[in-house]
Protein backbone atom coordinates (compact mmCIF):
# COMPACT_ATOMS: atom_id res chain seq x y z
CA UNK A 1 0.00 0.00 0.00
CA UNK A 2 1.40 3.83 -1.04
CA UNK A 3 1.35 6.19 1.83
CA UNK A 4 -2.16 7.94 1.38
CA UNK A 5 -0.90 11.96 0.91
CA UNK A 6 -4.53 12.78 -0.07
CA UNK A 7 -6.18 11.45 3.45
CA UNK A 8 -3.59 13.62 5.44
CA UNK A 9 -6.23 17.09 6.10
CA UNK A 10 -9.02 14.03 7.31
CA UNK A 11 -7.39 11.37 9.00
CA UNK A 12 -3.88 12.97 10.58
CA UNK A 13 -0.31 12.27 10.45
CA UNK A 14 -0.57 8.98 12.56
CA UNK A 15 -3.18 7.06 10.05
CA UNK A 16 -0.74 7.96 6.89
CA UNK A 17 2.29 6.66 8.50
CA UNK A 18 0.23 3.30 9.69
CA UNK A 19 -0.66 2.93 5.84
CA UNK A 20 3.26 3.85 4.73
CA UNK A 21 4.65 1.26 7.27
CA UNK A 22 1.75 -1.90 6.09
CA UNK A 23 3.37 -1.60 2.94
CA UNK A 24 3.50 0.54 0.25
CA UNK A 25 1.35 15.05 -15.06
CA UNK A 26 -0.22 16.59 -19.25
CA UNK A 27 0.69 18.68 -20.53
CA UNK A 28 2.47 20.54 -22.94
CA UNK A 29 6.47 20.91 -21.71
CA UNK A 30 6.62 23.45 -18.60
CA UNK A 31 3.62 23.04 -16.94
CA UNK A 32 0.72 23.43 -19.38
CA UNK A 33 2.42 25.57 -21.79
CA UNK A 34 4.20 27.71 -19.30
CA UNK A 35 7.58 29.45 -20.13
CA UNK A 36 9.93 31.60 -18.71
CA UNK A 37 10.11 34.66 -19.85
CA UNK A 38 12.32 38.14 -18.57
CA UNK A 39 9.05 40.42 -18.17
CA UNK A 40 8.77 41.29 -14.78
CA UNK A 41 6.22 42.92 -12.73
CA UNK A 42 6.95 44.36 -9.33
CA UNK A 43 6.69 41.12 -6.67
CA UNK A 44 3.75 41.93 -4.47
CA UNK A 45 4.27 40.94 -0.84
CA UNK A 46 6.84 37.85 -1.58
CA UNK A 47 9.67 39.37 0.56
CA UNK A 48 9.54 37.02 4.23
CA UNK A 49 6.57 35.04 3.18
CA UNK A 50 6.57 32.02 5.36
CA UNK A 51 3.59 29.49 5.44
CA UNK A 52 3.93 27.40 9.39
CA UNK A 53 6.40 27.66 12.05
CA UNK A 54 7.91 24.24 12.37
CA UNK A 55 11.15 23.79 12.82
CA UNK A 56 12.02 21.96 9.57
CA UNK A 57 12.74 24.84 6.88
CA UNK A 58 11.37 23.85 3.69
CA UNK A 59 11.77 26.68 0.30
CA UNK A 60 9.05 26.82 -2.06
CA UNK A 61 10.79 28.75 -5.22
CA UNK A 62 7.85 30.09 -7.64
CA UNK A 63 7.61 32.74 -10.49
CA UNK A 64 5.61 35.51 -8.11
CA UNK A 65 6.38 38.60 -10.22
CA UNK A 66 7.12 37.06 -13.89
CA UNK A 67 3.63 37.98 -15.98
CA UNK A 68 4.00 34.49 -17.80
CA UNK A 69 4.02 32.22 -14.42
CA UNK A 70 2.10 34.77 -11.83
CA UNK A 71 -1.51 32.89 -11.90
CA UNK A 72 0.14 29.36 -11.83
CA UNK A 73 3.02 30.61 -8.53
CA UNK A 74 0.03 31.87 -7.18
CA UNK A 75 -1.96 28.62 -7.33
CA UNK A 76 1.01 26.95 -6.03
CA UNK A 77 1.23 28.91 -3.14
CA UNK A 78 -1.73 29.06 -1.71
CA UNK A 79 -1.98 25.05 -2.65
CA UNK A 80 1.13 24.91 0.02
CA UNK A 81 -1.14 27.11 2.63
CA UNK A 82 -3.85 24.38 2.32
CA UNK A 83 -1.33 21.77 2.52
CA UNK A 84 0.21 22.69 5.54
CA UNK A 85 -3.00 23.35 7.38
CA UNK A 86 -4.58 19.97 5.94
CA UNK A 87 -1.53 18.29 7.74
CA UNK A 88 -1.53 19.68 11.04
CA UNK A 89 -5.07 19.59 11.65
CA UNK A 90 -6.26 22.53 10.12
CA UNK A 91 -4.09 25.09 12.36
CA UNK A 92 -1.01 25.94 10.47
CA UNK A 93 0.12 27.41 14.07
CA UNK A 94 1.14 23.47 15.36
CA UNK A 95 2.83 22.49 11.78
CA UNK A 96 5.81 20.63 11.41
CA UNK A 97 7.59 22.14 8.73
CA UNK A 98 8.11 25.82 7.92
CA UNK A 99 7.41 26.88 4.11
CA UNK A 100 9.94 29.92 3.18
CA UNK A 101 8.36 31.19 -0.20
CA UNK A 102 11.03 32.68 -2.80
CA UNK A 103 10.57 34.50 -5.50
CA UNK A 104 12.52 33.45 -9.03
CA UNK A 105 11.50 36.28 -11.05
CA UNK A 106 10.54 34.12 -13.51
CA UNK A 107 14.52 34.00 -14.55
CA UNK A 108 17.31 31.45 -14.07
CA UNK A 109 19.04 34.20 -12.20
CA UNK A 110 16.41 34.81 -9.94
CA UNK A 111 16.14 30.75 -9.10
CA UNK A 112 19.90 30.70 -8.70
CA UNK A 113 19.84 33.41 -6.22
CA UNK A 114 16.28 32.02 -4.77
CA UNK A 115 18.14 28.92 -4.19
CA UNK A 116 21.48 30.33 -2.54
CA UNK A 117 18.68 32.38 -0.13
CA UNK A 118 17.11 29.14 0.60
CA UNK A 119 20.73 26.89 1.26
CA UNK A 120 21.79 30.31 3.99
CA UNK A 121 18.25 30.39 5.86
CA UNK A 122 18.57 26.64 6.36
CA UNK A 123 16.38 25.12 4.37
CA UNK A 124 16.75 21.22 4.02
CA UNK A 125 14.81 20.41 0.75
CA UNK A 126 13.16 22.95 -2.03
CA UNK A 127 9.74 22.51 -3.53
CA UNK A 128 10.17 24.06 -7.29
CA UNK A 129 11.23 26.05 -9.58
CA UNK A 130 8.57 25.95 -12.15
CA UNK A 131 10.29 26.24 -15.66
CA UNK A 132 12.79 24.26 -16.75
CA UNK A 133 15.94 26.63 -17.04
CA UNK A 134 15.20 28.03 -13.73
CA UNK A 135 15.05 24.17 -12.52
CA UNK A 136 18.68 23.96 -13.85
CA UNK A 137 19.90 27.00 -12.33
CA UNK A 138 18.87 26.22 -8.51
CA UNK A 139 20.17 22.50 -9.11
CA UNK A 140 23.66 24.04 -9.86
CA UNK A 141 23.33 25.75 -6.34
CA UNK A 142 21.30 23.18 -4.20
CA UNK A 143 23.12 19.93 -5.94
CA UNK A 144 26.54 20.74 -4.60
CA UNK A 145 25.21 21.82 -0.95
CA UNK A 146 23.44 18.33 -0.76
CA UNK A 147 19.93 20.00 -0.67
CA UNK A 148 17.21 17.84 -2.63
CA UNK A 149 14.73 19.37 -4.82
CA UNK A 150 11.07 18.65 -5.82
CA UNK A 151 10.46 20.71 -8.78
CA UNK A 152 7.36 21.00 -10.73
CA UNK A 153 8.58 21.63 -14.77
CA UNK A 154 7.64 18.95 -17.01
CA UNK A 155 10.71 19.34 -19.17
CA UNK A 156 12.31 15.67 -18.19
CA UNK A 157 15.56 17.00 -19.18
CA UNK A 158 15.80 18.80 -16.31
CA UNK A 159 15.68 15.58 -14.14
CA UNK A 160 18.42 14.26 -12.50
CA UNK A 161 19.29 12.25 -9.39
CA UNK A 162 18.34 14.61 -6.19
CA UNK A 163 16.72 16.74 -8.93
CA UNK A 164 13.28 14.94 -8.57
CA UNK A 165 10.12 15.99 -10.91
CA UNK A 166 6.62 15.94 -9.88
CA UNK A 167 4.50 17.08 -12.68
CA UNK A 168 2.69 15.65 -15.13
CA UNK A 169 5.14 14.33 -17.85
CA UNK A 170 3.73 13.58 -21.06
CA UNK A 171 5.86 10.46 -21.57
CA UNK A 172 3.88 8.90 -19.21
CA UNK A 173 0.23 9.82 -21.02
CA UNK A 174 1.77 8.46 -23.88
CA UNK A 175 2.55 5.08 -22.67
CA UNK A 176 -0.55 4.67 -20.60
CA UNK A 177 -2.80 5.52 -23.73
CA UNK A 178 -1.01 3.69 -26.64
CA UNK A 179 -0.11 0.71 -24.35
CA UNK A 180 -4.29 0.53 -23.50
CA UNK A 181 -5.05 1.29 -27.07
CA UNK A 182 -2.54 -2.06 -27.94
CA UNK A 183 -4.33 -3.78 -24.72
CA UNK A 184 -7.64 -2.88 -27.02
CA UNK A 185 -5.74 -4.82 -30.21
CA UNK A 186 -4.72 -2.02 -31.91
CA UNK A 187 -1.82 -2.66 -33.66
CA UNK A 188 -1.01 0.19 -36.86
CA UNK A 189 -0.32 3.52 -35.98
CA UNK A 190 -0.17 6.64 -37.44
CA UNK A 191 0.81 9.86 -35.82
CA UNK A 192 -0.17 13.44 -36.46
CA UNK A 193 2.47 15.85 -34.58
CA UNK A 194 3.02 19.62 -34.24
CA UNK A 195 6.50 20.76 -34.65
CA UNK A 196 7.16 22.15 -31.30
CA UNK A 197 9.36 20.93 -28.55
CA UNK A 198 6.21 18.95 -27.03
CA UNK A 199 5.63 17.52 -30.44
CA UNK A 200 9.77 16.54 -30.17
CA UNK A 201 9.04 15.03 -26.51
CA UNK A 202 5.95 13.12 -27.68
CA UNK A 203 6.87 11.90 -30.99
CA UNK A 204 10.31 10.36 -29.45
CA UNK A 205 7.94 8.49 -26.72
CA UNK A 206 5.34 7.66 -29.42
CA UNK A 207 7.53 5.82 -32.35
CA UNK A 208 9.22 3.90 -28.55
CA UNK A 209 5.92 2.74 -27.46
CA UNK A 210 3.88 2.44 -30.69
CA UNK A 211 6.81 -0.27 -31.96
CA UNK A 212 6.38 -2.35 -28.90
CA UNK A 213 3.81 -5.37 -28.32
CA UNK A 214 3.84 -6.54 -32.05
CA UNK A 215 2.48 -3.05 -33.11
CA UNK A 216 3.74 -0.79 -35.47
CA UNK A 217 4.00 3.01 -36.88
CA UNK A 218 2.51 3.30 -40.20
CA UNK A 219 3.87 6.86 -40.57
CA UNK A 220 4.61 10.30 -38.16
CA UNK A 221 3.87 13.42 -39.73
CA UNK A 222 4.57 16.60 -38.49
CA UNK A 223 3.42 20.18 -38.71
CA UNK A 224 3.80 23.68 -38.01
CA UNK A 225 1.12 25.07 -35.90
CA UNK A 226 -1.15 27.60 -37.40
CA UNK A 227 -0.34 26.94 -40.83
CA UNK A 228 -2.99 25.40 -42.47
CA UNK A 229 -0.92 24.81 -46.08
CA UNK A 230 1.70 23.19 -43.68
CA UNK A 231 -1.15 21.24 -41.33
CA UNK A 232 -2.80 19.96 -44.91
CA UNK A 233 -0.19 19.02 -46.74
CA UNK A 234 0.26 16.50 -43.48
CA UNK A 235 -3.16 15.56 -43.78
CA UNK A 236 -3.07 14.28 -47.36
CA UNK A 237 0.19 12.42 -46.71
CA UNK A 238 -1.51 10.61 -44.07
CA UNK A 239 -4.50 9.38 -46.19
CA UNK A 240 -2.08 7.51 -47.63
CA UNK A 241 -1.25 5.18 -45.25
CA UNK A 242 -4.47 5.20 -42.86
CA UNK A 243 -6.23 1.81 -45.00
CA UNK A 244 -3.06 0.45 -42.92
CA UNK A 245 -3.43 2.13 -39.60
CA UNK A 246 -6.09 1.62 -37.07
CA UNK A 247 -4.93 3.91 -34.80
CA UNK A 248 -4.13 7.90 -35.29
CA UNK A 249 -2.10 9.32 -31.83
CA UNK A 250 -2.52 13.79 -32.19
CA UNK A 251 -0.36 15.53 -30.83
CA UNK A 252 -2.49 18.57 -30.64
CA UNK A 253 -4.22 20.06 -27.89
CA UNK A 254 -7.24 22.04 -27.29
CA UNK A 255 -6.00 25.02 -29.16
CA UNK A 256 -5.52 23.64 -32.50
CA UNK A 257 -7.28 20.17 -32.47
CA UNK A 258 -10.30 21.57 -33.77
CA UNK A 259 -8.47 22.66 -37.10
CA UNK A 260 -6.63 19.53 -37.11
CA UNK A 261 -9.73 17.82 -36.99
CA UNK A 262 -11.03 19.71 -39.80
CA UNK A 263 -8.26 19.33 -42.30
CA UNK A 264 -8.06 15.49 -41.15
CA UNK A 265 -11.78 15.13 -42.31
CA UNK A 266 -11.08 16.89 -45.53
CA UNK A 267 -9.19 13.81 -46.09
CA UNK A 268 -11.96 11.12 -45.05
CA UNK A 269 -10.20 10.74 -41.95
CA UNK A 270 -12.53 11.04 -38.84
CA UNK A 271 -13.24 9.05 -35.60
CA UNK A 272 -15.70 7.52 -36.91
CA UNK A 273 -12.92 5.47 -39.53
CA UNK A 274 -10.19 5.30 -37.09
CA UNK A 275 -9.49 5.21 -33.18
CA UNK A 276 -8.21 8.22 -32.24
CA UNK A 277 -5.89 8.92 -29.58
CA UNK A 278 -3.55 11.25 -27.33
CA UNK A 279 -2.43 12.51 -24.78
CA UNK A 280 -3.75 14.94 -21.15
CA UNK A 281 -3.99 17.83 -23.66
CA UNK A 282 -7.08 16.82 -24.40
CA UNK A 283 -7.97 16.98 -20.74
CA UNK A 284 -9.97 20.21 -21.67
CA UNK A 285 -13.58 21.24 -21.91
CA UNK A 286 -13.10 22.82 -25.35
CA UNK A 287 -11.28 19.54 -26.62
CA UNK A 288 -14.14 17.29 -24.74
CA UNK A 289 -16.88 19.19 -26.34
CA UNK A 290 -15.71 18.65 -29.80
CA UNK A 291 -17.79 16.37 -31.99
CA UNK A 292 -15.39 15.45 -34.07
CA UNK A 293 -13.58 13.76 -31.19
CA UNK A 294 -16.23 11.47 -30.17
CA UNK A 295 -14.72 7.98 -29.23
CA UNK A 296 -11.65 9.30 -28.71
CA UNK A 297 -9.05 8.49 -26.15
CA UNK A 298 -6.84 10.53 -24.10
CA UNK A 299 -4.52 9.67 -21.07
CA UNK A 300 -5.12 12.16 -17.62
CA UNK A 301 -4.83 12.19 -13.79
CA UNK A 302 -8.54 11.27 -12.51
CA UNK A 303 -9.72 14.93 -11.83
CA UNK A 304 -11.70 14.25 -9.05
CA UNK A 305 -9.27 15.13 -5.94
CA UNK A 306 -8.45 17.88 -8.14
CA UNK A 307 -12.03 19.18 -8.24
CA UNK A 308 -12.53 18.98 -4.07
CA UNK A 309 -9.55 20.86 -3.68
CA UNK A 310 -10.45 23.44 -6.01
CA UNK A 311 -13.73 24.02 -4.27
CA UNK A 312 -11.70 24.36 -0.61
CA UNK A 313 -9.19 26.31 -2.71
CA UNK A 314 -12.18 28.65 -3.50
CA UNK A 315 -13.98 29.00 -0.63
CA UNK A 316 -10.63 30.11 1.36
CA UNK A 317 -9.24 32.19 -1.35
CA UNK A 318 -11.94 33.31 -3.23
CA UNK A 319 -10.39 31.78 -6.66
CA UNK A 320 -9.87 28.76 -8.87
CA UNK A 321 -6.60 27.44 -8.67
CA UNK A 322 -4.70 26.24 -11.71
CA UNK A 323 -4.55 22.68 -12.70
CA UNK A 324 -1.08 22.52 -10.79
CA UNK A 325 -2.39 23.04 -7.07
CA UNK A 326 -2.02 19.55 -6.78
CA UNK A 327 1.22 19.91 -7.83
CA UNK A 328 2.68 21.93 -4.67
CA UNK A 329 0.05 20.45 -2.15
CA UNK A 330 0.98 16.92 -2.64
CA UNK A 331 4.93 18.36 -2.05
CA UNK A 332 3.97 19.75 1.25
CA UNK A 333 2.11 16.82 2.36
CA UNK A 334 5.08 14.57 1.47
CA UNK A 335 7.44 17.23 3.31
CA UNK A 336 5.41 17.33 6.71
CA UNK A 337 4.70 13.08 6.13
CA UNK A 338 8.96 12.35 5.73
CA UNK A 339 9.98 15.05 8.20
CA UNK A 340 6.77 13.37 10.46
CA UNK A 341 7.94 9.65 9.79
CA UNK A 342 11.86 9.85 9.86
CA UNK A 343 13.39 12.66 11.90
CA UNK A 344 16.98 13.44 10.53
CA UNK A 345 16.85 11.08 7.61
CA UNK A 346 13.67 12.63 6.61
CA UNK A 347 14.67 13.93 3.01
CA UNK A 348 17.33 10.81 2.64
CA UNK A 349 16.74 9.70 -1.42
CA UNK A 350 15.65 6.69 -0.14
CA UNK A 351 12.99 7.71 1.28
CA UNK A 352 12.25 10.29 -1.70
CA UNK A 353 12.59 7.33 -3.81
CA UNK A 354 10.53 4.84 -2.44
CA UNK A 355 9.32 2.23 -4.64
CA UNK A 356 6.28 1.58 -3.46
CA UNK A 357 5.23 5.60 -3.73
CA UNK A 358 2.67 7.74 -2.37
CA UNK A 359 -1.03 8.09 -2.74
CA UNK A 360 -1.56 12.29 -3.36
CA UNK A 361 -4.04 14.29 -5.11
CA UNK A 362 -3.85 12.84 -8.48
CA UNK A 363 -3.52 9.04 -7.65
CA UNK A 364 -0.76 7.49 -6.69
CA UNK A 365 2.90 8.45 -7.91
CA UNK A 366 6.67 7.57 -7.06
CA UNK A 367 10.23 8.99 -7.62
CA UNK A 368 12.59 7.23 -9.40
CA UNK A 369 16.72 7.77 -8.64
CA UNK A 370 17.31 9.95 -11.95
CA UNK A 371 14.76 12.29 -11.10
CA UNK A 372 11.61 11.09 -13.10
CA UNK A 373 8.63 10.13 -11.55
CA UNK A 374 5.61 7.40 -12.15
CA UNK A 375 2.02 8.17 -12.44
CA UNK A 376 -0.82 6.22 -12.35
CA UNK A 377 -3.38 7.42 -14.54
CA UNK A 378 -6.43 7.11 -16.33
CA UNK A 379 -7.64 6.45 -19.63
CA UNK A 380 -10.98 8.64 -20.73
CA UNK A 381 -13.37 8.48 -23.42
CA UNK A 382 -15.42 11.52 -25.06
CA UNK A 383 -18.65 10.94 -25.38
CA UNK A 384 -21.46 12.96 -25.83
CA UNK A 385 -19.24 15.82 -24.88
CA UNK A 386 -18.09 14.37 -21.56
CA UNK A 387 -15.18 12.40 -20.80
CA UNK A 388 -15.61 9.20 -18.98
CA UNK A 389 -13.33 7.00 -17.56
CA UNK A 390 -12.79 3.78 -19.72
CA UNK A 391 -9.71 2.28 -17.62
CA UNK A 392 -9.56 3.39 -14.18
CA UNK A 393 -6.06 4.60 -12.67
CA UNK A 394 -3.54 2.19 -10.87
CA UNK A 395 -3.95 2.91 -6.91
CA UNK A 396 -0.47 0.83 -6.34
CA UNK A 397 2.74 -0.13 -8.10
CA UNK A 398 2.23 -3.53 -7.14
CA UNK A 399 4.09 -5.66 -9.63
CA UNK A 400 5.86 -2.91 -11.33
Amino acid sequence: MQWDLSRAGRLGASLILAGFLAGCAGSPLDSLGLSSDNDQVQPQNSAGDVIGNGSVKVALILPISSQNGQAAAQSLRNAAELAVEDFSGGNAASSNIQIIVKDDRGTPEGARLAAQEAVQEGAELVLGPLFAPNVQAAAAVLRPAGKPMIAFSSDAGVAQRGVFLLSFLPQTDVQRVVGFAQSRGKKAFAALIPQTAYGNVVEAEFMSVANQQGSRVTRVERFQPGNTASLSQAAQRLRDVMSQSDTLFIGEGADGVGAVMQQLAAQGITSRSTQLISTGIWNDPRAIGLPALEGAWFAAPDNSRFNALATRYQQRFGSAPTRLATLSHDAVTLASALTQAYGAQRFADGNLTNPNGFAGQDGVFRFRTNGLNDRGIAVFEIRGGNARAISGAPTSFAGN
